[in-house]
């Protein structure tokens, strides 16, 4: 029998940083997030959104060039720079030098963009969260996974993370899995489903927080830019691990008696950030 860490409010309270009153948006943190391709630059719209929303000081996009007029109008907060192709990322090339990156949200799975990735993650050295296509960029070209920073946050669903550890037959088993994984790769995984689990070597953690209106389009995309907009606040990466699946979930639990299940989509994750940071904060 495994044990699994509750992730609850006292946890939170031990980890959560308060902003100082006289800090600036230099002192905020400056995340990157390479992202999006034709036909799903709402990834990338809500991943930044969420970035910004969850006290990023600086938020900046490398998108392709057909996502330019998208991000400038989506998110007037957030800084673009584009590729030279239009439907897609063929080469990573911005002259930024961030704290934190976000890769994968709706890069698509072109082979100019797979390669694109992997030269790189060759040159990259600052903290990083993998998320969507991402993932399943590594699932494709495995050598990928060596290239990885110590301690990079891969945040798959069921399907992403069979792709990455292969299949399993029970739950033990698949946390068995994820956990030789994590080892093998010095990686940590957060493990989406209800409920979510953060696997960072043996140590196993169970959010407490959130319902089923999360299993909506967009959900994974804004809790990436939760934990890089974390990540990029100079948080410890299992930190912002742990303190972005609280956030996210934590918003559907605040919204859910005015809103329902149904009726809860991505952005209003969003929109319920601020009552979630709040509720925090006066404790």
């Amino acid at each position: 029998m495994k044990t699994l860490k509750p992730i609850d409010k006292s946890e939170i309270l031990k980890l959560y940083k308060p902003i100082s009153p006289t800090t600036h948006k230099g002192l905020q943190g400056h995340a990157l997030f390479i992202a999006g391709s034709y036909g799903k630059m709402g990834a990338a719209v809500l991943a930044t959104r969420s970035c910004i929303k969850s006290g990023c000081g600086l938020v900046t996009a490398f998108v392709p060039r057909c996502g330019y007029h998208i991000m400038q109008l989506a998110n007037p907060e957030v800084m673009v720079y584009t590729d030279d192709v239009e439907r897609r990322i063929s080469n990573v090339n911005v002259g930024i030098h961030p704290n934190a990156v976000g890769l994968g949200p709706g890069l698509g799975l072109s082979s100019q963009t797979q390669k694109a990735v992997l030269n790189y993650l060759k040159k990259n050295h600052y903290p990083l969260v993998v998320d969507a296509d991402g993932l399943n960029i590594l699932s494709k070209n495995r050598e990928g996974l060596a290239l990885l920073p110590p301690k990079t946050i891969l945040t798959p669903h069921f399907k992403e993370l069979k792709r990455l550890i292969g299949d399993w037959q029970t739950e033990d088993e698949k946390i068995d899995m994820t956990i030789s994984f994590s080892k093998k790769y010095n990686v940590i995984v957060v493990v989406k489903g209800a409920p979510t689990l953060i696997i960072d070597g043996s140590h196993i953690y169970k959010n407490t927080t959130g319902n089923a209106a999360l299993a909506t389009a967009g959900s994974g995309d804004v809790l990436t830019g939760i934990i890089t907009s974390l990540l990029a606040q100079s948080y410890e990466p299992i930190n912002a691990a742990i303190i972005g699946v609280y956030l996210h979930g934590l918003t559907a639990d605040i919204a859910l008696p005015e809103m329902g299940v149904q009726s809860f989509i991505a952005s209003d994750i969003i929109n319920y950030l601020g009552q979630a940071f709040l509720s925090i904060e006066k404790t």
